[in-house]
């Protein structure tokens, strides 16, 4: 693995998803895994590490290929071995990959059966309300059965009682997010609701969006994420979508029954996210079956300023995007069910920056001097993001039509106005190390963060510090194993505990910003702030236990508290001088 992670130098790889720009000893650019303006994702080419100071993800080259890639641990090996030509290492952590792949199958094949079993109950006698619920929305038996729609019934454990007695193993009903667990007891996640099987491009049953016929609440209920399923990283209907052909373009919209019931109507390509706003995984997704997205959300305002953020994380990605705008307030569903597929079809779709004009011209009154003004200033730095001279031209002609400026003065606005995307800036350092188990002040936990980020950098060893200096839990532990020689991006690849994992990526990516020469002062400014934060933490549990103390117990308290006081202040004294 050591060598794999140097061949697969992680700049390199990590330069093929994201344009990183060099500060310093680190890279920054941004972040792939969510959607932001100001770069927050660096890159430690020393520590062979990733880690975004926004959404806190992190980890090696490794851990980053499974997280762009969507792969496990033993594929994302093969794939970067490949990459290197490097002969594949002959221990792939097989246990982990095989628990893995394991469960990963277990819960797609409970989920496979669900389905079936939602599927059946749909046409049985405790499913009659949701099929006419169904067939109320304009939906035909081929249509529902496309979709593999069903029926969840009121019952409180029908499908947890049906897979258990097939053999299925209670927590991993559980894991699967198809059984909830309160009080000792199973129940069903699903409960008198209409299913929506969630199936991958390539027919896996990844899981269940379930909406509530009745007057419960939530009214819409998606699984939660399981090791077989990720919300941001999928999308409804995928499976529909690899399997079209020659799509000019994909149409994504916001809910399950607007997918299905376009589709039933004729309209190819529909795609919706699920329960979430759009992410730049389902963004990367879709982009593999059409060279363009056209969003047609609701018609609602909530629905219209969604757009504009899945406008904004498509651009980041360099994905040509449109709009629909549903007239009248509809949703895609209502539209098409009333006035058919050529209505919907003739919606003309407008290009991202017109509908960001319409968007800004939204509340303002152009009859008005100012609301022109305004308009005119929000437009002008909208169409500095525009790529393309002609549709500058263009969208420029039609802003002075209505706005009444000059071309001159709106290319000048265009040139004051700020960039749509703003000026990179480095992210601020982090300033909290996640508690440990003995609490410090918190002067006390950033010097022990320090301390731990010199020891990640070896900048100093074991002649200047030993594990002992730390408080037990976590930092102690990564302590020990970084004195014992191991590497950053190893220990990070082992540790399979979530809260220390979290605790190694904020220790190892804290940038000291020592010098080598400086290493050995600091180290000992820490250690100093550490002991003095120990020695304060003692006296107030020993000023605690007074009340309670007498005699020569109470004499001993008194010395000991004397005693640190005393060494306090010769710390406090040493660091005047």
């Amino acid at each position: 693995m050591e060598e794999l992670r140097a061949r697969a130098e992680i700049v390199s790889v990590v330069s093929e998803y994201v344009q990183l720009r060099q500060n310093g000893r680190r890279y920054w650019g941004l972040c792939p895994f969510h959607h932001e303006k100001t770069a927050s994702f660096s890159v430690d080419p020393d520590k062979g590490m990733y880690y975004c100071f926004g959404c806190k993800a992190g980890g090696t080259v490794i851990q980053f290929v499974m997280e762009a890639e969507h792969m496990d641990f033993g594929e994302a090996v093969r794939y970067l071995a490949d990459k290197v030509h490097m002969p594949l290492p002959k221990q792939v952590d097989a246990a982990r990959e095989a628990q893995e792949r394991s469960r990963r199958e277990t819960i797609l094949a409970l989920n496979r059966k669900a389905a079936l079993w939602f599927h059946e109950r749909l046409y049985a006698p405790e499913g009659a309300r949701a099929l006419a619920y169904l067939h109320g929305r304009g939906l035909d038996d081929a249509a529902i059965r496309m979709f593999g729609l069903g029926a969840a019934p009121a019952g409180w454990d029908a499908l947890t009682r049906r897979l258990t007695e097939e053999g299925a193993e209670p927590q991993a009903l559980v894991a699967a997010g198809l059984s909830v667990e309160k009080g000792g007891k199973r129940f069903d996640m699903f409960r008198d609701r209409v299913m929506f099987p969630i199936v991958s491009a390539h027919g896996a049953v990844l899981g269940f969006g379930g909406r509530m016929m009745g007057d419960g609440q939530p009214k819409y209920l998606n699984t939660a994420d399981t090791p077989a399923f990720n919300k941001r990283l999928n999308v409804y209907a995928a499976n529909l979508l690899r399997k079209s052909r020659g799509l000019r373009r994909v149409l994504l919209v916001e809910g399950y029954m607007d997918v299905v019931s376009l589709t039933r109507h004729g309209v190819e390509g529909a795609a919706a996210t699920l329960g979430t706003a759009l992410t730049p995984d389902q963004a990367r997704l879709l982009k593999r079956y059409a060279p363009e997205v056209w969003v047609a959300y609701d018609g609602d305002d909530a629905g219209q300023n969604a757009i504009l953020k899945a406008l904004d994380v498509l651009a980041s990605l360099d994905i040509p995007a449109r709009v629909l705008v549903i007239p009248d307030g509809m949703d895609p569903d209502e539209f098409i069910r009333a006035r058919g597929r050529e209505a919907f079809e003739a919606i003309a779709p407008l290009s991202a920056p017109l509908y960001r004009m319409q968007r800004a011209r939204s509340g303002l009154d152009l009859s008005t001097e100012d609301g022109r003004a305004q308009y005119a200033i929000a437009c002008a730095a909208i169409l500095r993001g525009v790529r393309q001279p002609v549709e500058v031209e263009n969208l420029l002609k039609r802003l002075m039509v209505e706005t009444g400026y000059s071309r001159d003065v709106l290319v000048r606005q265009m040139g004051a106005a700020a960039p749509e995307k703003p000026a990179y800036t480095p992210p601020p350092r982090r300033e909290k190390l996640p508690e440990a188990q003995t609490p410090l002040l918190s002067d006390a936990l950033k010097a022990e963060r320090t301390l731990l980020a010199l020891l990640s950098a070896g900048l100093i060893g074991a002649e200047t510090v030993d594990a002992a200096s730390f408080s037990p839990g976590p930092s102690r532990q990564i302590a020990e194993a970084l004195l014992r020689g191991e590497r950053p991006a190893a220990l990070l690849e082992r540790c399979e505990d979530e809260d220390m994992r979290r605790t190694m990526l904020a220790v190892f990516s804290e940038d000291t910003r020592v010098r080598e020469d400086e290493a050995l002062r600091v180290a000992a400014d820490c250690l100093e702030q550490m002991r003095r934060g120990w020695i304060e933490e003692r006296i107030r549990t020993l000023t605690a236990d007074l009340s309670n103390a007498q005699g020569h117990d109470k004499l001993m308290i008194l010395q000991e508290i004397k005693a640190l006081g005393d060494e306090k202040s010769r710390l406090r004294t040493g660091r005047k001088e």
